[in-house]
């Protein structure tokens, strides 16, 4: 079983307080869109690559076209309606596998493992969770947590859904 790629590299980055479009910050002399599209790339599940943008992210549209995946504008109306919006626009009725911009630590392998719990699980759609004590261990903070079998966990960036 194959699977798309969407990455979504839309958003204004509010939160984020840089000198350039989030997804082009550089992680490791890399822009942070680079990063996931390569991790894209080396899945051996994924078979092709979309990356969404909007008005304010002209530069990663940029980066994404030279990276030779597809591209698809969106009206930047917030991440649901962008997701909606480029499901609909690319005809991706399909298992996708959503991923974020900001993930630059992403392997084709661990994509690749998310990909294989989707398919073992037999459900419709995965959402990728991280415990929250996690992320206060790093001294992070998450912006939207659930509580699941008693447990605080937070959204990873990382979903499949069946288009």
């Amino acid at each position: 079983m194959s699977f798309v790629a969407l990455i979504m590299a839309g958003g204004k980055g509010t939160r984020f307080h840089g000198e350039t479009e989030k997804p082009m910050a550089l992680f490791m002399g890399r822009p942070l869109i680079k990063r996931v599209i390569d991790a894209t790339k080396e899945s051996k599940r994924i078979t092709e690559t979309y990356v969404a943008v909007t008005l304010s992210t002209p530069k990663t549209a940029q980066e994404a076209k030279n990276a030779s995946v597809k591209i698809i504008k969106t009206d930047g109306q917030g991440y649901h309606k962008d997701l909606q919006q480029a499901i609909k626009a690319a005809n991706l009725f399909c298992p996708v596998l959503i991923i974020s911009a900001d993930l630059p630590l992403l392997s084709g392998e661990f994509l690749d493992n998310i990909i294989e719990k989707y398919i073992e699980s037999g459900k419709p759609a995965l959402t990728v969770l991280v415990p929250q004590e996690a992320f206060r261990e790093y001294g992070l903070s998450a912006v939207s947590v659930f509580e699941f079998k008693g447990k605080m966990y937070a959204v990873s960036g990382i979903n499949i859904l069946d288009g």
